[in-house]
């Protein structure tokens, strides 16, 4: 059974704060590039599509499917995007890590690995997970490749699997991390972590 928490998960350039009101003015600013939202269920656009996304979240909160992070860059302090865990099924001893969004200014530096390191040491160290899956649009190459570095299995292709913005029909591209996996997951992470550290 996983007994999932508000925690603040931090490592040397990110700290990951459960989502607050707070937090609002930074996901605006944060939020305004287009290109964020492409491939989103959603999108943050001004303040009142910012309150949607606050409730939400606080909303999955309450029913238990979902724990929403803001994330902030440590040398600068600045909200730089959002991540969550979702889909959580404690009986299961799963959850998604999922809906991440970032600034474009921290795409492709160590900030998104070093999340995923977090996220993933706290699903399988602390909760005691024995899966992680991670999901991603069928169009969002960049996505799918950024997944796999971090050394998750793609385990296969949900066909017309979402209707998205737009009314999209979308395919979803699935991976995952089980328990046997993350001590290698966990060395190889730590070892990207090191080179961007550098």
């Amino acid at each position: 059974m996983l007994h999932i928490q508000p925690v603040t998960l931090e490592g040397k350039l990110v700290r990951l704060e459960p989502l607050s009101e707070a937090h609002a003015a930074g996901i605006l600013e944060a939020a305004q590039v287009e290109s964020i939202w492409d491939y989103m269920t959603f999108i943050i656009r001004d303040a009142d599509d910012v309150q949607q996304y606050i409730q939400n979240a606080f909303a999955a909160q309450e029913k238990g499917t979902d724990l929403v992070f803001s994330i902030f860059d440590k040398e600068s302090g600045k909200l730089v995007g959002g991540t969550r865990f979702m889909a959580i099924s404690s009986k299961d001893g799963g959850l998604e890590i999922g809906t991440t969004w970032l600034n474009p200014s921290v795409q492709k530096t160590g900030i998104n690995t070093e999340c995923k390191y977090l996220l993933l040491q706290y699903c399988f160290e602390v909760l005691g997970c024995l899966r992680v899956q991670l999901k991603t649009d069928g169009r969002n190459l960049n996505s799918q490749r950024a997944i796999a570095r971090i050394g998750a299995q793609k385990e296969g292709v949900l066909r017309k699997h979402m209707v998205v913005r737009d009314g999209f029909v979308r395919d979803t591209v699935m991976f995952s991390v089980i328990d046997t996996e993350w001590p290698q997951v966990k060395t190889n992470l730590e070892a990207k972590m090191q080179a961007s550290y550098a």
